[in-house]
């Protein structure tokens, strides 16, 4: 049972990681699952509730990332409040929509209500890029939060 766990819970982290990268999958809760797995199969010995704490604080961390990032690159470029809730609407309709959806989606819906505000072309435009670049620097975000996860938990399993 304990090396299924340790299998499961090592399986669990490497589709974690890809789901930081690809935004279908639950990376955060993957990589979390992962560490209560690992957790699970050393009986909570060697990884305990410090590690899970900051791991899941961590996991937590990519979590908002992920919600906040389109949103908040929207502002930094000038949008309006409009194209911040239209970004974040874009990203609600873009999660049905597959990966290409959920990269687009924030970008859409930020340009659609920046328009729909003021039909500045130009001013709706500068709002996409810029919650397309807010989307990507949360994923750079993510993926050094997600590996500062996977390096807690492995502090973890060597100190005890």
């Amino acid at each position: 049972m304990t090396i299924l766990l340790y299998v499961l819970g090592v399986l669990a982290l490497l589709a974690g990681l890809a789901g930081v990268v690809v935004p279908v999958l639950p990376g955060a809760v993957a990589l979390w699952g992962g560490v209560w797995l690992v957790a699970w199969a050393g009986g909570f010995q060697l990884v305990g509730a410090p590690t899970l704490t900051v791991t899941g604080v961590l996991a937590l961390l990519i979590l908002a990332a992920d919600w906040v990032a389109s949103a908040l690159g929207a502002k930094a470029f000038g949008a309006s409040r409009w194209a911040v809730i239209g970004a974040t609407l874009g990203l609600l309709v873009g999660l049905f929509l597959g990966p290409v959806g959920i990269v687009l989606g924030p970008v859409v819906g930020a340009v659609a209500l920046e328009l729909w505000k003021d039909p500045n072309l130009a001013k709706a435009l500068k709002a996409g890029v810029g919650t397309l670049v807010g989307f990507l620097v949360g994923s750079v975000v993510k993926v050094i939060l997600a590996f500062l996860l996977v390096g807690a938990l492995l502090v973890g399993l060597m100190v005890p």
